[in-house]
Protein backbone atom coordinates (compact mmCIF):
# COMPACT_ATOMS: atom_id res chain seq x y z
CA UNK A 1 0.00 0.00 0.00
CA UNK A 2 1.08 3.57 -0.58
CA UNK A 3 1.50 4.45 3.07
CA UNK A 4 3.68 1.40 3.68
CA UNK A 5 5.84 2.36 0.73
CA UNK A 6 6.21 5.85 2.18
CA UNK A 7 7.11 4.36 5.55
CA UNK A 8 9.76 2.14 3.97
CA UNK A 9 11.24 5.06 2.09
CA UNK A 10 11.40 7.11 5.29
CA UNK A 11 13.11 4.28 7.09
CA UNK A 12 15.70 3.87 4.34
CA UNK A 13 16.34 7.60 4.17
CA UNK A 14 16.73 8.07 7.92
CA UNK A 15 18.80 4.96 8.35
CA UNK A 16 16.41 3.50 10.93
CA UNK A 17 16.32 -0.26 11.37
CA UNK A 18 13.24 -2.34 12.08
CA UNK A 19 13.75 -4.51 15.13
CA UNK A 20 12.95 -8.19 14.86
CA UNK A 21 12.15 -8.34 18.58
CA UNK A 22 9.60 -5.61 19.04
CA UNK A 23 8.26 -4.73 22.46
CA UNK A 24 4.85 -3.85 21.02
CA UNK A 25 1.70 -5.07 22.74
CA UNK A 26 -1.74 -4.97 21.05
CA UNK A 27 -5.09 -4.90 22.82
CA UNK A 28 -6.88 -6.75 21.40
CA UNK A 29 -4.21 -8.92 19.74
CA UNK A 30 -6.58 -9.41 16.79
CA UNK A 31 -9.96 -7.99 15.88
CA UNK A 32 -13.14 -9.14 14.16
CA UNK A 33 -15.44 -6.35 13.02
CA UNK A 34 -18.62 -6.24 10.99
CA UNK A 35 -18.46 -4.12 7.85
CA UNK A 36 -19.71 -0.64 8.78
CA UNK A 37 -19.11 -1.01 12.54
CA UNK A 38 -16.52 0.93 14.61
CA UNK A 39 -13.07 -0.41 15.41
CA UNK A 40 -10.62 0.50 18.11
CA UNK A 41 -7.33 -0.93 19.39
CA UNK A 42 -4.60 0.12 21.75
CA UNK A 43 -0.88 -0.20 21.06
CA UNK A 44 1.55 -0.02 23.97
CA UNK A 45 5.28 -0.41 24.57
CA UNK A 46 6.92 -1.94 27.62
CA UNK A 47 10.32 -0.41 26.75
CA UNK A 48 11.66 2.53 28.73
CA UNK A 49 13.56 3.64 25.62
CA UNK A 50 10.42 4.67 23.70
CA UNK A 51 10.85 7.99 21.96
CA UNK A 52 7.59 8.19 20.01
CA UNK A 53 4.61 6.08 18.88
CA UNK A 54 1.99 6.19 16.12
CA UNK A 55 -0.47 4.29 13.88
CA UNK A 56 -0.70 3.95 10.11
CA UNK A 57 -3.77 2.68 8.23
CA UNK A 58 -5.76 3.22 5.09
CA UNK A 59 -8.40 4.94 7.20
CA UNK A 60 -6.35 7.54 8.93
CA UNK A 61 -2.96 8.10 10.48
CA UNK A 62 -2.46 8.60 14.19
CA UNK A 63 0.44 11.00 14.08
CA UNK A 64 3.70 10.52 15.90
CA UNK A 65 3.28 11.12 19.62
CA UNK A 66 6.35 11.73 21.79
CA UNK A 67 6.81 10.74 25.40
CA UNK A 68 3.93 8.23 25.49
CA UNK A 69 3.87 4.51 26.25
CA UNK A 70 0.61 3.76 24.39
CA UNK A 71 -1.44 5.12 21.55
CA UNK A 72 -5.09 4.47 20.59
CA UNK A 73 -6.32 3.66 17.10
CA UNK A 74 -10.02 4.31 16.48
CA UNK A 75 -12.33 4.58 13.48
CA UNK A 76 -16.08 5.14 13.59
CA UNK A 77 -16.97 3.02 10.55
CA UNK A 78 -15.02 0.24 8.89
CA UNK A 79 -15.74 0.69 5.20
CA UNK A 80 -12.76 -1.17 3.74
CA UNK A 81 -12.23 -4.94 3.56
CA UNK A 82 -8.45 -5.01 3.82
CA UNK A 83 -7.68 -2.94 6.89
CA UNK A 84 -4.41 -4.05 8.53
CA UNK A 85 -3.52 -1.01 10.69
CA UNK A 86 0.12 -0.91 11.88
CA UNK A 87 1.54 0.42 15.10
CA UNK A 88 5.15 1.65 15.13
CA UNK A 89 7.42 2.60 17.99
CA UNK A 90 10.60 4.63 17.65
CA UNK A 91 13.27 4.01 20.26
CA UNK A 92 15.97 6.47 21.36
CA UNK A 93 18.71 4.41 19.69
CA UNK A 94 17.04 4.82 16.30
CA UNK A 95 15.40 1.38 16.27
CA UNK A 96 11.82 1.19 15.08
CA UNK A 97 9.37 -1.60 16.11
CA UNK A 98 6.44 -2.22 13.80
CA UNK A 99 3.44 -4.47 14.56
CA UNK A 100 0.29 -4.96 12.47
CA UNK A 101 -3.14 -5.64 13.96
CA UNK A 102 -4.86 -8.63 12.30
CA UNK A 103 -8.39 -7.49 11.47
CA UNK A 104 -11.10 -9.64 9.92
CA UNK A 105 -13.94 -7.69 8.36
CA UNK A 106 -17.06 -9.79 7.89
CA UNK A 107 -20.43 -9.48 6.28
CA UNK A 108 -23.43 -11.79 6.67
CA UNK A 109 -24.99 -13.11 3.42
CA UNK A 110 -27.67 -11.06 1.75
CA UNK A 111 -29.64 -14.28 1.27
CA UNK A 112 -29.42 -18.07 1.49
CA UNK A 113 -31.72 -20.11 -0.72
CA UNK A 114 -32.05 -23.76 -1.67
CA UNK A 115 -33.24 -24.99 -5.05
CA UNK A 116 -36.56 -26.71 -4.71
CA UNK A 117 -36.33 -30.48 -5.32
CA UNK A 118 -39.93 -30.32 -6.46
CA UNK A 119 -38.84 -28.42 -9.56
CA UNK A 120 -37.70 -31.75 -10.97
CA UNK A 121 -40.93 -33.48 -9.92
CA UNK A 122 -41.29 -36.13 -7.21
CA UNK A 123 -38.19 -38.18 -6.43
CA UNK A 124 -37.98 -41.92 -7.07
CA UNK A 125 -36.70 -44.17 -4.30
CA UNK A 126 -33.09 -45.24 -4.88
CA UNK A 127 -32.27 -42.50 -7.39
CA UNK A 128 -29.72 -39.72 -6.75
CA UNK A 129 -30.60 -36.02 -6.82
CA UNK A 130 -28.40 -32.93 -6.47
CA UNK A 131 -29.54 -30.03 -4.33
CA UNK A 132 -27.99 -26.56 -4.44
CA UNK A 133 -27.57 -23.94 -1.72
CA UNK A 134 -27.00 -20.42 -3.05
CA UNK A 135 -25.28 -18.00 -0.65
CA UNK A 136 -25.17 -14.40 -1.87
CA UNK A 137 -22.63 -11.68 -1.02
CA UNK A 138 -20.83 -12.98 2.06
CA UNK A 139 -17.35 -12.15 3.43
CA UNK A 140 -14.84 -13.51 3.96
CA UNK A 141 -15.61 -16.70 2.03
CA UNK A 142 -12.68 -18.54 3.67
CA UNK A 143 -14.59 -18.42 6.96
CA UNK A 144 -17.91 -19.71 5.64
CA UNK A 145 -19.20 -23.19 6.42
CA UNK A 146 -22.40 -24.52 4.88
CA UNK A 147 -24.54 -26.95 6.87
CA UNK A 148 -27.19 -29.14 5.25
CA UNK A 149 -30.09 -30.27 7.41
CA UNK A 150 -32.65 -33.06 7.23
CA UNK A 151 -35.24 -31.91 9.71
CA UNK A 152 -33.21 -30.77 12.73
CA UNK A 153 -30.21 -33.02 12.02
CA UNK A 154 -27.05 -31.92 10.21
CA UNK A 155 -26.37 -34.42 7.40
CA UNK A 156 -23.54 -32.67 5.54
CA UNK A 157 -21.08 -29.83 6.16
CA UNK A 158 -18.98 -28.08 3.53
CA UNK A 159 -16.10 -25.74 4.39
CA UNK A 160 -15.15 -23.18 1.75
CA UNK A 161 -11.70 -21.95 0.90
CA UNK A 162 -10.49 -18.62 -0.38
CA UNK A 163 -8.02 -15.86 0.27
CA UNK A 164 -9.86 -12.73 -0.78
CA UNK A 165 -11.32 -10.57 2.01
CA UNK A 166 -13.96 -9.20 -0.33
CA UNK A 167 -17.60 -10.39 -0.48
CA UNK A 168 -18.42 -13.15 -2.92
CA UNK A 169 -21.14 -15.68 -3.75
CA UNK A 170 -20.96 -19.34 -2.74
CA UNK A 171 -22.74 -22.31 -4.31
CA UNK A 172 -22.84 -25.49 -2.25
CA UNK A 173 -24.02 -28.86 -3.60
CA UNK A 174 -25.45 -31.88 -1.77
CA UNK A 175 -26.27 -35.24 -3.38
CA UNK A 176 -29.29 -37.05 -1.95
CA UNK A 177 -30.13 -40.68 -2.66
CA UNK A 178 -33.89 -40.72 -2.16
CA UNK A 179 -35.26 -43.15 0.43
CA UNK A 180 -38.85 -43.83 1.40
CA UNK A 181 -38.11 -42.46 4.87
CA UNK A 182 -37.33 -39.09 3.25
CA UNK A 183 -40.89 -38.69 1.99
CA UNK A 184 -42.50 -35.66 3.62
CA UNK A 185 -39.21 -34.61 5.27
CA UNK A 186 -37.92 -31.05 5.10
CA UNK A 187 -34.40 -30.24 3.90
CA UNK A 188 -32.68 -26.88 4.29
CA UNK A 189 -29.22 -25.28 4.30
CA UNK A 190 -27.50 -22.74 6.49
CA UNK A 191 -24.49 -20.41 6.11
CA UNK A 192 -22.33 -19.82 9.16
CA UNK A 193 -19.27 -17.61 9.65
CA UNK A 194 -16.55 -19.22 11.78
CA UNK A 195 -14.40 -16.35 13.05
CA UNK A 196 -11.49 -15.96 15.48
CA UNK A 197 -11.86 -14.50 17.93
CA UNK A 198 -15.46 -15.72 17.94
CA UNK A 199 -18.23 -13.16 17.80
CA UNK A 200 -20.76 -13.61 20.63
CA UNK A 201 -24.24 -14.56 19.39
CA UNK A 202 -23.13 -14.62 15.79
CA UNK A 203 -26.32 -15.15 13.75
CA UNK A 204 -26.64 -17.71 10.97
CA UNK A 205 -28.60 -17.26 7.76
CA UNK A 206 -30.88 -20.12 6.74
CA UNK A 207 -32.74 -21.06 3.61
CA UNK A 208 -36.45 -21.77 3.50
CA UNK A 209 -37.12 -25.48 4.20
CA UNK A 210 -38.16 -27.57 1.20
CA UNK A 211 -40.35 -30.67 1.62
CA UNK A 212 -39.28 -33.73 -0.35
CA UNK A 213 -41.74 -36.08 -2.06
CA UNK A 214 -40.45 -39.60 -2.69
CA UNK A 215 -42.34 -42.23 -4.68
CA UNK A 216 -41.81 -45.83 -3.53
CA UNK A 217 -43.32 -49.27 -4.10
CA UNK A 218 -45.78 -50.94 -1.67
CA UNK A 219 -44.55 -52.77 1.44
CA UNK A 220 -46.84 -54.82 3.68
CA UNK A 221 -47.18 -53.75 7.31
CA UNK A 222 -47.60 -57.40 8.40
CA UNK A 223 -45.54 -60.49 7.43
CA UNK A 224 -45.88 -61.31 3.75
CA UNK A 225 -47.51 -64.73 4.19
CA UNK A 226 -49.86 -65.89 6.93
CA UNK A 227 -51.60 -69.11 7.98
CA UNK A 228 -54.92 -68.81 9.80
CA UNK A 229 -57.17 -71.45 11.38
CA UNK A 230 -60.94 -71.59 11.15
CA UNK A 231 -62.51 -71.41 14.60
CA UNK A 232 -66.18 -72.11 15.33
CA UNK A 233 -68.28 -68.96 15.14
CA UNK A 234 -65.31 -66.57 14.81
CA UNK A 235 -64.69 -64.30 11.84
CA UNK A 236 -61.30 -64.29 10.13
CA UNK A 237 -59.59 -61.05 9.06
CA UNK A 238 -57.13 -61.20 6.16
CA UNK A 239 -54.97 -58.07 6.51
CA UNK A 240 -53.27 -56.89 3.32
CA UNK A 241 -52.52 -53.34 4.49
CA UNK A 242 -49.45 -51.87 2.75
CA UNK A 243 -47.63 -48.55 2.72
CA UNK A 244 -46.53 -46.89 -0.50
CA UNK A 245 -46.49 -43.66 -2.44
CA UNK A 246 -48.77 -43.27 -4.33
CA UNK A 247 -51.30 -44.98 -2.04
CA UNK A 248 -51.53 -48.66 -3.04
CA UNK A 249 -54.57 -50.12 -4.81
CA UNK A 250 -55.70 -53.59 -3.69
CA UNK A 251 -57.16 -56.62 -5.47
CA UNK A 252 -58.18 -60.01 -4.03
CA UNK A 253 -58.36 -63.60 -5.28
CA UNK A 254 -60.61 -66.08 -3.48
CA UNK A 255 -60.59 -69.86 -4.00
CA UNK A 256 -64.39 -70.10 -3.73
CA UNK A 257 -66.64 -68.25 -6.15
CA UNK A 258 -69.34 -67.58 -3.58
CA UNK A 259 -66.91 -65.43 -1.60
CA UNK A 260 -65.99 -63.21 -4.54
CA UNK A 261 -69.42 -61.61 -4.56
CA UNK A 262 -69.32 -60.83 -0.83
CA UNK A 263 -65.99 -58.96 -0.52
CA UNK A 264 -64.97 -55.56 -1.87
CA UNK A 265 -61.99 -55.93 -4.16
CA UNK A 266 -60.40 -52.53 -3.47
CA UNK A 267 -60.07 -52.77 0.32
CA UNK A 268 -56.96 -53.65 2.30
CA UNK A 269 -58.78 -56.23 4.45
CA UNK A 270 -61.04 -59.18 3.70
CA UNK A 271 -63.33 -60.47 6.46
CA UNK A 272 -64.48 -64.09 6.34
CA UNK A 273 -67.64 -64.44 8.43
CA UNK A 274 -68.71 -67.83 9.86
CA UNK A 275 -71.07 -68.28 6.89
CA UNK A 276 -68.16 -68.03 4.43
CA UNK A 277 -65.25 -69.55 6.37
CA UNK A 278 -63.86 -71.96 3.83
CA UNK A 279 -60.35 -73.44 3.77
CA UNK A 280 -58.07 -72.64 0.87
CA UNK A 281 -55.34 -70.27 -0.33
CA UNK A 282 -56.28 -66.62 -0.62
CA UNK A 283 -54.06 -63.85 -1.95
CA UNK A 284 -54.13 -60.13 -2.49
CA UNK A 285 -51.98 -57.66 -4.43
CA UNK A 286 -51.04 -54.12 -3.43
CA UNK A 287 -49.87 -52.04 -6.38
CA UNK A 288 -49.00 -48.49 -7.38
CA UNK A 289 -46.97 -46.80 -10.11
CA UNK A 290 -43.72 -48.02 -8.52
CA UNK A 291 -44.46 -51.73 -8.22
CA UNK A 292 -46.70 -54.59 -7.12
CA UNK A 293 -46.50 -56.89 -4.10
CA UNK A 294 -48.49 -60.09 -3.44
CA UNK A 295 -49.41 -61.59 -0.10
CA UNK A 296 -50.76 -65.14 0.49
CA UNK A 297 -53.10 -66.37 3.23
CA UNK A 298 -53.55 -70.08 3.90
CA UNK A 299 -56.83 -70.79 5.71
CA UNK A 300 -57.00 -74.25 7.29
CA UNK A 301 -59.52 -76.20 9.36
CA UNK A 302 -58.90 -75.70 13.05
CA UNK A 303 -59.49 -78.39 15.71
CA UNK A 304 -63.21 -78.79 16.51
CA UNK A 305 -64.48 -78.54 20.09
CA UNK A 306 -65.28 -82.25 20.76
CA UNK A 307 -66.69 -81.51 24.22
CA UNK A 308 -69.39 -79.29 22.78
CA UNK A 309 -70.14 -81.79 20.00
CA UNK A 310 -70.46 -84.66 22.51
CA UNK A 311 -72.77 -82.60 24.70
CA UNK A 312 -75.04 -81.86 21.74
CA UNK A 313 -75.21 -85.54 20.69
CA UNK A 314 -75.88 -86.60 24.26
CA UNK A 315 -78.63 -84.05 24.61
CA UNK A 316 -80.44 -85.20 21.49
CA UNK A 317 -80.15 -88.88 22.56
CA UNK A 318 -81.63 -88.22 25.99
CA UNK A 319 -84.48 -86.24 24.46
CA UNK A 320 -85.30 -89.11 22.13
CA UNK A 321 -85.40 -91.62 24.99
CA UNK A 322 -87.74 -89.41 26.99
CA UNK A 323 -90.08 -89.01 24.06
CA UNK A 324 -90.22 -92.75 23.49
CA UNK A 325 -90.94 -93.41 27.16
CA UNK A 326 -93.74 -90.91 27.24
CA UNK A 327 -95.28 -92.35 24.09
CA UNK A 328 -95.28 -89.12 22.26
CA UNK A 329 -93.42 -90.68 19.37
CA UNK A 330 -93.57 -94.27 18.15
CA UNK A 331 -92.19 -96.14 15.23
CA UNK A 332 -94.66 -97.27 12.57
CA UNK A 333 -94.33 -100.65 10.90
CA UNK A 334 -92.93 -98.80 7.89
CA UNK A 335 -90.05 -97.56 10.07
CA UNK A 336 -91.18 -93.92 10.28
CA UNK A 337 -91.88 -91.80 13.34
CA UNK A 338 -95.49 -90.88 14.09
CA UNK A 339 -97.19 -88.86 16.78
CA UNK A 340 -99.64 -90.62 19.15
CA UNK A 341 -102.33 -88.30 20.44
CA UNK A 342 -104.82 -90.05 22.77
CA UNK A 343 -105.04 -93.38 20.89
CA UNK A 344 -105.93 -91.53 17.72
CA UNK A 345 -103.85 -91.92 14.58
CA UNK A 346 -104.36 -88.97 12.31
CA UNK A 347 -106.27 -89.93 9.20
CA UNK A 348 -107.54 -93.33 10.60
CA UNK A 349 -110.52 -94.31 12.84
CA UNK A 350 -109.88 -95.35 16.40
CA UNK A 351 -109.69 -99.11 17.02
CA UNK A 352 -111.85 -100.32 19.98
CA UNK A 353 -110.69 -103.87 19.84
CA UNK A 354 -109.80 -106.66 17.56
CA UNK A 355 -111.67 -106.76 14.27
Amino acid sequence: MKWLLVLSVLLSCTGMSVSSSCTVEMSPSSAVVKFGDPLSANCSSSSNQTASMGWESIFETVGLQKGVSSVLFKVDYVVHWDVGPMCFINLHDGTQCVESLPVTVYKLPDSVSMTQPGQLGPMIEGEKYRMWCDIVNVAPVANVSVHWYKGDQIIYTEKHEGSTPYPDNILSAFDLTAQRGDNGTQFWCEAKLDLLPPVPNMPTVQSKPQEVIVLYSPAFTQPENETLEISDGTKIILDCTATGNPTPVYSWHFPHSVQRTNTKQDESQAILTPSFELPGTYHCTASNTQGTMTKYFTVVEGPRDRTTFAALVGGFTALGVLLLISGVFFVTPEGTFSCNKGSYLKGQPTSSGPV
